[in-house]
């Protein structure tokens, strides 16, 4: 699979060669052409997996100062080639300016909120139509409404961080009523570790789009450490957690409430630990990662394109808009709702 986006070529077609062909970038697998690409048209190239460059197209590219990204076909990122010269530098000047403009902060904060409820509402707009309204649905709709209304009216992070942790808690009260099977019971979010094996199977996944995220700001030059929404600590990746507020609802849950659902797992792929700690079990890993994987190869309308995108990439695109918001090519965030 090969997806041009902002510039940027994506390729995750296992086994994939790219040589350069005159002023041509072509894309091959297997003696057939999967596509051809004119080198000025590109900005950079992200190759995920086992995905290979010929070493002149690799001097061309730092030639002609276009990034080559590489990440793990999990989506980790793992190495990046920049030319002699690099506007990183200037990105990352940009972001830790806007850390000490409040109003950003604030602007910024704001709109990944904003996305997280909406996503959230989605989740739990789908669950009454689907299997009618309880007591518990019913208010936390409420809840993430008025947070909705509130939102604009939010004049620091720190409020904007108690609309958000207050329609959270509401929205975890609910999360019970949209489990179908009675093998599970969810009772309230915890972590720190997991004590029950939905948590268990929602921080599994979080961690999975976290990767996704951090690799994705990584790509485009941006510190994954430097949030805006999340408080900054040492070793933690704030912007990620950031990113990542705009998934956890329409991705993340998403798919837990589907793998349990359909009965994908069960009891027996998960193991309580001494202390009362609750983790998967290596098969039970296997089968969420497998789901994952398939997940990120699907294809959804972005609201910036006019053709589908691959679910996968939805983190790099928002990384790019991201900085380009914070380069001042953008006079706003977009942040990313899903449908």
């Amino acid at each position: 699979m090969t997806s041009e986006l902002l510039n940027t070529l994506y390729v995750q077609t296992q086994g994939a060669y790219l040589r350069l062909e005159g002023d041509t970038l072509r894309i091959q697998h297997e003696d057939i052409t999967l596509r051809n690409v004119p080198l000025h048209h590109l900005g950079g190239l992200a190759l995920f997996g086992n995905v290979l460059i010929s070493p002149f197209l690799l001097h061309r590219c730092a030639e002609q100062g276009l990034e080559v990204s590489w990440f793990a076909e999990s989506g980790r990122f793992q190495g990046r080639l920049s030319g002699p010269v690099s506007g990183n530098v200037l990105l990352r000047r940009a972001q830790y300016k806007a850390l000490d403009n409040a109003s950003m902060c604030l602007y910024l904060a704001t709109r990944f909120v904003e996305s997280k409820l909406k996503n959230s509402r989605m989740v739990l707009q789908r669950a009454v139509r689907e299997r009618g309204e309880t007591e518990t649905l019913a208010r936390a709709l409420a809840e993430h409404e008025l947070a909705l209304r509130m939102l604009p009216q939010a004049r620091s992070v720190d409020e904007v961080r108690g609309l958000e942790g207050q329609a959270a808690s509401s929205y975890f009260a609910a999360f019970g009523d949209l489990l179908l099977s009675g093998e599970f019971y969810f009772a309230g979010r915890n972590k720190r570790p997991p004590r029950d094996p939905v948590n268990a199977l929602l921080g599994f996944v979080y961690a999975l789009i976290a990767t996704q995220c951090t690799g994705a700001l990584e790509a485009v030059g941006l510190d994954p450490q430097a949030g805006f929404l999340h408080a900054l600590r040492p070793g933690r990746n704030a912007l990620a957690l950031d990113l990542i507020e705009e998934f956890r609802a329409w991705w993340a849950d998403r798919l837990v409430l589907s793998l349990l659902n359909r009965k994908q797992l069960a009891p027996k792929h998960f193991d309580e630990r001494t202390g009362g700690a609750v983790m998967l079990k290596e098969e039970g890993r296997k089968i969420v990662i497998a789901a994952f994987h398939s997940r990120r190869q699907e294809t959804v309308q972005h609201p910036l394109f006019k053709e589908p995108v691959p679910v996968g990439l939805l983190p790099h695109i928002q990384a790019r808009m991201l900085a380009r918001y914070l380069r001042a090519d953008l006079p706003e965030y977009p942040p990313f709702v899903g449908r």
